[in-house]
């Protein structure tokens, strides 16, 4: 479901059977049939067409939100979990400000503020998702900072950078590739959240959430314009959840075995250096 939402994200337009666009009278509110096989709307649009079109805001704002918050809270997220303690408790004391408010509020009063746009709404998703990985990535910052290959670059001179760049962020991609596929989801169902309320991506940018709307006037007269977009956007939430719950557990089954075999490549590198380290101080 996920690779079809993206198929219809890149070439929603070249797939669908109608231009999803396109003013039609004479259908208007029609019943799905074989032309139209999830009806139309009020203006006569085909519905299907509107939902493969829609897939394309709905992922896009769904992954670029999630990368720029990921992007932004592992930064914070490394920074505090490798600093002094004043630095370390300012940020976190600002993530607990942000987690304070529920990510749908929040996400209203940005865009509120902000009005409209698909760029806004994103922006406003990305805040969202900032604290929750910086306190995901300071928790894993703080408990790989004790192990032994992070012990040794510090004994060896490496700057505090460097141990974030080459030997700590290297350790967080299974978590933040969990925790991403979460968001998603999140993202989406955000975002359909803030499109029915009326401070989503505006016209004519399709959106399931704008639909689901629309689609809430006529419930009884034409209850497939309901179904459908709240059924998109049920399926995309309910598959970016199982992705993340079977990466979860793949990637748990993984770290088991590299646990048994001998730990993380980074071990052994840092273990070889100080070899060699112990190694060129006994011949001199």
């Amino acid at each position: 479901m996920i690779a079809l939402a993206l198929l219809g994200a890149a070439f929603g337009r070249e797939l669908a059977p109608h231009d999803p666009l396109k003013y039609n009278p004479r259908d208007v509110l029609a019943r799905p049939s074989g032309e139209h096989w999830l009806g139309t709307d009020p203006l006569g649009r085909d519905v299907f067409s509107q939902i493969v079109g829609g897939a394309r805001i709905s992922m896009v704002v769904g992954l670029v939100s999630v990368a720029a918050g990921m992007a932004a809270g592992t930064a914070v997220g490394l920074v505090a979990g490798l600093a002094p303690g004043r630095t370390a408790g300012v940020l976190m004391r600002a993530m607990d400000a942000l987690l304070v408010f529920p990510s749908l509020v929040l996400a209203l009063t940005i865009t509120a503020f902000l009005g409209a746009s698909l760029w806004n709404v994103i922006g406003a998703l990305a805040v969202t998702f900032i604290p929750t990985f910086a306190i995901l990535v300071r928790g894993e910052a703080l408990a790989l900072g004790a192990r032994e290959f992070v012990t040794a670059a510090r004994a060896l001179g490496a700057a505090r950078a460097r141990i974030m760049w080459r030997h700590v962020l290297p350790n967080l991609g299974d978590v933040l590739l969990v925790q991403a596929s979460f968001g998603i989801g999140t993202a989406i169902l955000t975002e359909a959240s803030l499109s029915f309320l009326g401070l989503g991506v505006p016209p004519p940018a399709l959106s399931w959430g704008r639909m689901l709307r629309e689609g809430y006037s006529f419930l009884l007269d034409a209850p497939w314009l309901a179904l459908a977009a709240g059924g998109a956007i049920f399926v995309i939430a309910l598959a970016s959840q199982a992705v993340a719950d079977g990466l979860q557990l793949v990637l748990a089954r993984r770290g088991a075995r590299s646990h048994e075999t001998g730990g993380t490549r980074a071990t052994a590198r840092a273990g070889w250096r100080v070899r060699r380290l112990l190694r060129s101080g006994s011949s001199r």
